[in-house]
């Protein structure tokens, strides 16, 4: 934790009089997440083709969050010299309208596997980075959050979370389900003073309907011979009183063109298991 008041960064602000208490009290009032592989790898996906996000309260699952993605979200630097994996990442208020994401690794990843004499001693997770995002009305562009001479923002990292929220808004691809603490684990909660709620587990649906329709389809003037892939992409979906508002909402790949038309190939296929 002494990292986080202590090193370089640039989204750490001059005013701030106590980061790691800040870290405590978003922690303990942050409603927890999990996202599974599968959900992780689209975030991330889907993250590299957004280009601005909005911050807000409204576009958070939660004021504060606790977030942790299986499999991990890749690397952030923390020192000119050293990078960091990401476990898991945390949001909350900052000073002034801004939004502070808190990038947390694994208490064990620190040790890189080293005997630890004293293993219950040793946190969870430990924060290696924050970022501070500016809260406004209108969507910010990734490439235009604050920037430093040594450091550069972790913008697949941010991008990957941005995409979870947007993501868990379309239940059609999204199965959220509620999970309790254990007994014991509860009990440990409630005598630390903490609360014992339980843990949304994120998690992709086997099968989801795409919500892009064939501008083509039924139409005469216009015939297929061949089938072809469009990839999956965000799009400004209407929304709101007489569908006046906008949000983005996740398209996933689709096969268009007649059934039973020989596939096109492409120079360059891009494939996603689950």
């Amino acid at each position: 934790m002494t990292d986080v008041a202590t090193s370089p960064n640039p989204f750490t602000l001059d005013t701030d009089q106590d980061v790691v208490g800040l870290l405590s009290r978003h922690m303990a009032a942050a409603d927890l997440y999990w996202a599974s592989e599968d959900m992780t790898a689209l975030a991330m996906h889907a993250g590299q083709s957004l280009a601005e996000a909005r911050w807000t309260t409204a576009d958070r699952p939660s004021p504060c969050g606790l977030m942790v993605f299986d499999s991990g979200l890749g690397m952030v630097q923390v020192h000119p010299r050293l990078h960091a994996p990401v476990t898991a990442l945390a949001w909350g208020p900052g000073p002034g309208e801004t939004l502070i994401v808190w990038h947390l690794m694994a208490g064990d990843q620190f040790l890189g596997g080293a005997p630890v004499p004293n293993p219950e001693a040793l946190p969870p997770l430990l924060c290696v980075r924050e970022a501070r995002l500016p809260v406004t009305s209108e969507p910010v562009p990734f490439d235009a959050l604050p920037a430093h001479e040594d450091m550069v923002p972790p913008r697949s990292i941010l991008a990957a979370l941005a995409a979870a929220w947007r993501l868990m808004e379309q239940p059609q691809l999204i199965d959220r389900t509620e999970h309790a603490p254990h007994r014991s684990d509860a009990r440990a909660l409630r005598r630390a003073g903490m609360p014992d709620q339980g843990v949304s587990v994120v998690t992709l649906r086997r099968q989801y309907v795409p919500q892009d329709r064939d501008p083509d389809a039924g139409s005469d003037r216009r015939t297929y011979r061949n089938r072809w892939i469009v990839s999956g992409h965000w799009r400004n979906q209407a929304y709101g009183p007489e569908r006046s508002l906008r949000r983005q909402t996740w398209v996933p790949a689709y096969m268009k063109g007649p059934d039973g038309a020989p596939l096109l190939s492409t120079e360059k296929v891009n494939v996603w298991r689950r």
